[in-house]
């Protein structure tokens, strides 16, 4: 796992300035890259306790709810891509979170968003809007269920204006670049030596394979 760990962390520092995450198949982070601090500087403190899961995080008001603008296009475009996990697999917690996705009531009923539109999501921080898009890595090969289970998603900029989120440059050996989950006391962990966890942390996006 330590092996397929330092390959995630090498993807999400290679990412910054711009914001990269990675989450399991219900949706809980279990990385992030630096990039990632400046939104989470904004969440209450409670709501980075782990397991934080990025679903919750961002309908939550005191937690990313309060910083994307079009947030009800988000619902909607991460309502379609639970809809198509629960096609391909059932799963108690996954419905949990459609229906909490599916609850907004200012939503017109059975709104939709064709999973090939990219769709960027607009988020209000620090003063400025950042318009953003992402993809979502996958794993093709496999070797252990650490990686089946998980997801890269990584967020570029939707037009010239939008700034990077991180100043810190993409190769920078002084210091760990990544982080695990927030840690209990709501700060981020460093990936020096972090707890890889397997099962246990944008709007529209594109997806792409990385075959290991």
């Amino acid at each position: 796992m330590s092996a397929a760990r330092d390959a995630v962390a090498r993807v999400l520092r290679a990412h910054e300035p711009y914001p990269a995450l990675v989450f399991d198949r219900r949706w809980n982070i279990v990385m992030t890259n630096r990039a990632v601090d400046p939104f989470f500087a904004h969440v209450a403190p409670d709501l980075l306790r782990p397991p934080v899961n990025l679903v919750r995080l961002g309908l939550d008001p005191r937690g990313l709810a309060s910083l994307v603008v079009n947030l009800t296009d988000v619902r909607a475009v991460f309502r379609s891509r639970i809809a198509r996990q629960l096609a391909a697999a059932p799963d108690a917690e996954l419905l949990a979170l459609y229906e909490l996705l599916a609850s907004d009531p200012e939503e017109a009923p059975g709104r939709t968003v064709e999973s090939n539109v990219v769709l960027p999501m607009i988020v209000r921080v620090d003063g400025r809007e950042l318009r953003l898009f992402s993809t979502i890595t996958t794993f093709g090969t496999p070797m252990d269920i650490t990686l089946d289970e998980i997801a890269i998603e990584s967020y570029y900029p939707a037009d010239e204006e939008t700034p990077p989120t991180s100043r810190a440059p993409a190769v920078d050996r002084s210091g760990p670049a990544t982080r695990a989950g927030p840690t209990s006391d709501g700060s981020a962990e460093s990936s020096d030596s972090p707890e890889w966890r397997s099962i246990s942390r944008g709007a529209g996006s594109t997806r792409r394979r990385a075959d290991r």
